[in-house]
């Protein structure tokens, strides 16, 4: 049965993209008679609030938007993550790792696609300082088989585990069969692939869909403070009306795919 899902984390209120995303994951699994799930990623929790956990699912029933199941809340899954992450360490897959963000920067030859730079290695071999100087894990890409892919990170120092780690452990325990998301999130398919691959788990099948922004082509984003979908229900939109015109690629005035 086709599964997909939405997993938005509730670090701010939902915008149109948002709401075109998700969307697109209903359609995709109500067209086969399939499953839609949603997933709160609310792992960062100096981030996370619950009261944007409440208006995402205010935003999704005015949408008309109904999923299947219980929602899976990742603050929820914490052993479970930490359990992955030990199981790599245990097979000689993770390392920890102390590096400041500027320590990275200096040390690294070149960034990735304008993205952050490249992991060089720094703790891969490196004699551990005090136990209890904070660190993250990273998965030892090399290790695994993959040397073109970067070190990234599988459980953070700051939160209860990364966003590569836990999405695709629960992808894969949720059934998901098709994942649909935005082409911003597309270069971190092959990292999440070579963690299907070490644990076993099946690859979905990825559909990266076109961004939408602003008539200007700018895109929406939470730190810009793009129109919200609270704020669109406030003004009167009917949000079924609004869903139905996105299924069909018909977005509001001032709004747009935004070219490549």
């Amino acid at each position: 049965m086709i599964t997909t899902r939405f997993a938005p984390s509730p670090t701010g209120l939902l915008h149109l993209g948002h709401a075109w995303s998700a969307v697109q994951a209903h359609e995709v699994a109500r067209a086969a008679g399939g499953r839609f799930l949603l997933r709160i990623e609310d792992i960062d929790e100096t981030r996370c609030r619950p009261d944007f956990t409440d208006a995402i699912y205010r935003d999704l029933e005015w949408l008309g938007l109904d999923w299947d199941g219980p929602v899976l809340i990742q603050s929820e899954r914490g052993e479970t993550y930490r359990a992955a992450v030990q199981w790599l360490a245990e097979q000689g897959l993770a390392y920890r790792c102390w590096c400041t963000r500027a320590e990275i920067e200096a040390a690294a030859s070149a960034p990735h696609d304008g993205g952050p730079p490249a992991y060089p290695g720094t703790c891969k071999h490196r004699t551990p300082p005090w136990p209890e100087t904070p660190h993250c894990w990273r998965i030892s890409a090399s290790a695994a088989g993959a040397p073109l892919i970067d070190d990234f990170v599988i459980e953070r120092k700051d939160a209860l585990s990364s966003y590569m780690l836990a999405c695709t452990l629960d992808d894969a325990e949720q059934g998901v069969t098709d994942i649909v998301r935005g082409r911003d999130i597309e270069p971190l398919t092959p990292g999440q692939m070579l963690l299907q691959h070490v644990f076993g788990w099946p690859t979905p099948l990825y559909h990266h869909h076109p961004l939408i922004g602003t008539a200007d082509g700018k895109r929406l984003a939470k730190r810009d403070k793009a129109p919200t979908l609270a704020g669109m229900r406030e003004a009167g939109v009917d949000g079924r009306a609004l869903a139905a015109d996105l299924r069909r690629g018909v977005f509001p005035v001032g709004f747009g795919v935004l070219a490549d």
